[in-house]
């Protein structure tokens, strides 16, 4: 390691609505949720990251918990540019004397605008940023998967993330056809937070919801492996004392279909945007799901129903988008066309 290597770090982050992955010398060395805490009297952030998560839902007045990205996208310029440093702050706890400039890799959805895209650019360079390249998820995602993007090769890749869904045909390097719609994990948590009003008169919170989502979250009626009900805890609109129920699988399935169908849509409008040479290519290679939805039980059988295509669940799904773009950052020169 050079001089220069030492005054220099270079990291990759994925800057996601619901998690921010950091990524330095090949490895995940922040993995947060995308939150902040601040005190409403002095505007001061309080804690970052999953500190800030365990107080999300559970504050005082003088407490407010911020997430900083909706949609993938920065609807908090002040809280995302604190959370960036917070977080950066995680990769070396010990270093107080020196900090060193830093060059930045972050990935951003397909659908960005240009207003977007600088909101994202300034708050890496206050948050510290010296040089800031942007790449977009589903390449990043692509590379993250362990395919090759410059090859004269039809790929279809779906990210199923926080804020959106994003959903793109790549070949020789770039993205030939791309769809991003704004239903995603995020929904699909407040899809479960209104059938559980509407249908058992229980109110429940975002992160109550989120743990439904995890343990019993199905995309489909019949499941081979399906996990055991499991216990809610709420508030009953009727009496307003806390009570427990029991949701099964079938039901929350039930809750997400319309979502699901939503970014079902989408692939096959993707699909029909597609050239006819990379369609034959598709019909080869399959669909390739990466991001934290992609996880949900059931879904890639679903969209292979639907499409009648192979689909393919990334190895790690959650953590793909931000391997790849560590990937991209460490063989920059190779993919110089892909960072900008």
């Amino acid at each position: 390691m050079g001089l220069f290597d030492f005054f220099t770090q270079e990291i990759a982050i994925d800057l996601g609505t619901a998690n921010t992955l950091i990524i330095h010398n090949d490895k995940v060395v922040v993995d947060e949720p995308s939150i902040v805490a601040v005190d409403r009297t002095s505007s001061k952030i309080i804690a970052v990251g999953r500190q800030a998560m365990q107080m999300h839902g559970k504050t005082h007045e003088n407490i407010k918990t911020i997430r900083p990205l909706k949609d993938g996208v920065i609807a908090d310029f002040h809280a995302a540019e604190h959370m960036i440093r917070g977080m950066i702050k995680m990769i070396n706890p010990g270093r107080k004397m020196f900090n060193p400039s830093l060059k930045m890799v972050i990935c951003i959805p397909s659908g960005i605008t240009e207003v977007e895209k600088r909101a994202v650019r300034d708050s890496a360079e206050h948050a510290g940023a010296k040089d800031v390249y942007l790449i977009h998820e589903p390449m990043a995602a692509a590379i993250g998967i362990g395919i090759d993007v410059e090859e004269p090769m039809g790929n279809m890749i779906i990210d199923i993330g926080g804020g959106t869904s994003e959903i793109a045909v790549i070949a020789l390097g770039g993205i030939v056809c791309d769809k991003s719609i704004r239903v995603a994990g995020d929904e699909f948590t407040s899809d479960i937070e209104d059938y559980m009003r509407r249908q058992h008169n229980i109110l429940i919170g975002e992160r109550t919801a989120e743990r439904i989502k995890i343990e019993v979250g199905a995309a489909l009626p019949e499941l081979d492996d399906p996990p055991e009900d499991f216990a809610v805890h709420g508030r009953d609109l009727m009496t307003g004392i806390p009570k427990e129920i029991h949701v099964s699988y079938v039901e929350i399935g039930h809750a997400l279909d319309k979502s699901i169908s939503k970014i079902e849509e989408a692939i096959l409008s993707a699909l029909e945007m597609t050239p006819p040479e990379l369609s034959a290519d598709i019909y080869k290679t399959g669909i390739y799901l990466a991001g934290g939805g992609s996880m949900l039980r059931g879904l890639d059988k679903r969209i292979s129903a639907k499409t009648k295509l192979p689909v393919h669940v990334a190895d790690d799904p959650l953590r793909a988008v931000a391997r790849g773009t560590g990937i991209a950052l460490k063989n920059a020169d190779r993919y110089q066309f892909l960072i900008k």
